[in-house]
Order: C-alpha cells, then sequence, then structure tokens
C-alpha cells in the first residue's frame, strides 16, 4: 500500500515538473507522446477512484500477479482505446490543463487508497482481486509509465525516475510473473525496459539472454 503512494507521488510530481515543450516528445510508449501518455494517466486515476469504489461480489480471483498479462504483442497507439486517448489528451490545447487535471484526479485516487480497507475485495476488468493487491499491481505501471515519461528528455530536462523502491519492485513483479529471472548485473531500470521491449538489448545483453534458457525466448513481452 505504502510503495503505490511512494510511486503515484513520484509520477505525479514528475508530470509536474516537466517542461513545456516535453509534452510534445515522444514517450517510451509506442505510438504516444509525452502528453497523450499524461492523458492515460488521468484515465488511469480515474479507474483507481472507480475500482475502490466498487466492492466485488466474489472472493478473490486474482493477484498483484496475475492482474497483468504477458503477451507478445506490444500496444502500438492504433487500439480503438488507445487512440481514444491520444484524442482525449489532444483535447487539452494547454499542456498545463492536462497537469492540473491529473494532479486533481491522481490526488483524489492517493487519498481514497488511503482510506480503503487493505483486504476487501473489489471488482475490475472482470476480476475480483483485494485492494492490497489492487494497488499493489500498479507499483508496476506507475514505475514503467515513469520510465516512460522520461524516455526521450534530455537528461538536463528531466525529473527524476523512479523510487529505486519502486523500480526493485517493479523488476520483481515481472520476473516472478515470467518465471525468470534476468542478470543480476542489469540495472532495475534496464532490467524493465529490456523485458517490456521499451528498448532493445545490446549484443552483449542478447547473449546473456540467451545464456537463460528458452524462456528467456519469449522476450520481450508487453504487460496489459
Amino acid at each position: 500500500m505504502e510503495l503505490f503512494t511512494t510511486s503515484w507521488a513520484a509520477l505525479r510530481r514528475a508530470v509536474h515538473e516537466l517542461p513545456e515543450h516535453a509534452f510534445a516528445l515522444p514517450s517510451g510508449c509506442r505510438g504516444w507522446l509525452v502528453r497523450h501518455l499524461v492523458g492515460h494517466l488521468v484515465i488511469d486515476a480515474q479507474d483507481v477512484l472507480i475500482t475502490l469504489a466498487t466492492p466485488a461480489e466474489t472472493a478473490p480471483t486474482a493477484d498483484a500477479l496475475s492482474y497483468w498479462t504477458p503477451t507478445p504483442t506490444p500496444p502500438d497507439g492504433t487500439d480503438p482505446h488507445d487512440a481514444l486517448t491520444v484524442r482525449l489528451a489532444a483535447a487539452y490545447e494547454d499542456p498545463g490543463l492536462l497537469r492540473d487535471h491529473l494532479e486533481d484526479l491522481g490526488g483524489a485516487a492517493e487519498r481514497a487508497a488511503l482510506l480503503a480497507e487493505p483486504d476487501l475485495p473489489v471488482a475490475t476488468q472482470g476480476m475480483s482481486l483485494t485492494v492490497r493487491d489492487y494497488l499493489h499491481a500498479y507499483v508496476l505501471e506507475w514505475t514503467l509509465h515513469h520510465l516512460d515519461l522520461l524516455a526521450h528528455l534530455d537528461p538536463e530536462d528531466a525529473p527524476p525516475g523512479p523510487p529505486a523502491a519502486g523500480l526493485a519492485e517493479g523488476r520483481d513483479m515481472v520476473e516472478r510473473r515470467l518465471r525468470l529471472r534476468l542478470p543480476e548485473g542489469w540495472a532495475d531500470a534496464d532490467a524493465l525496459r529490456l523485458a517490456t521491449g521499451r528498448r532493445a538489448p545490446t549484443d552483449e545483453e542478447r547473449a546473456e539472454l540467451e545464456e537463460l534458457g528458452p524462456r528467456a525466448a519469449m522476450l520481450p513481452l508487453s504487460f496489459g
């Protein structure tokens, strides 16, 4: 629960500190500019609020790991839902309006998370899981999108990256979901980017993956 709020607050702070021109740059999500990614975060905040207000009628059917479904095809921004996100983000002609709306909804989502009963089952996307597991699943979402937000920014302009604890936990979640431990020498941010296809491996990294056996051959995979 604490890691959810830490990761979410850090991501919103990074959005707040973005220079104005950054909203027109590509993000780490293929097919999306930074402004589109921030629009997606607005929708994510709405989803958190909706889910926390939707008690499940059944016992939990999923947990923080099984919430995620790894697939070999990464999103490219052309899916109808993704395309809607692009149109909605474009409606905020002033990036400041988009930033402010995220902070309004994001702050409300954080407060709702802090007030929620951790063991209460909630319903979302056809599954039931405890509030604790639902919020923990979002640690991976926030961490990946924090990396996406900064993917093409000049380091001199970029806000701080994701918290170290979020990077470590996000990596652990990906590895446990894949049942594959990535090379220990890889930084957590690199492990997440490589495993989810956010950047291509170097020749050396590709050789290290090959040494891990057939499960590593599945990579990269998209988490959605």
